[in-house]
């Protein structure tokens, strides 16, 4: 599990592979100036509820991953992450779509 630390404060465990996507996306996001909120509900263990925090150009990011190879980029995650982002409830992580359908409808692959 890696851990996406907001401002030196605030911590959240997130699967290696769904933080590198979170990664990209944000990392997307800022370059081009765009803020945005980004929403994780938290463990019950801790108390369960969500918790969301304001991104923008400022914020303190770190990615903190326990493996030390990178995943493979499942392009349609990223772009069903994009799409959380550039909406009005912000960054919010959704399960990982199959890769090959995305591909499919992008013609890189033909339907089976």
């Amino acid at each position: 599990m890696g851990k996406f630390i907001y401002e030196n404060s605030v911590k959240v465990e997130i699967e290696d592979r769904a933080l590198t996507h979170i990664q990209l996306v944000m990392t997307a996001k800022l370059r081009r100036g765009e803020p945005f909120g980004f929403t994780w509900r938290e463990d019950a263990s801790i108390g369960g509820g969500r918790t969301t925090v304001w991104i923008h150009a400022g914020s303190s990011l770190v990615y903190k991953y326990h493996g030390s190879r990178q995943p493979s980029i499942n392009r349609a995650w990223v772009d069903a992450l994009a799409f959380t982002a550039n909406s009005p409830t912000g960054l919010y992580l959704v399960p990982e779509p199959a890769e090959q359908a995305s591909q499919e409808r992008e013609g890189i692959l033909a339907p089976a």
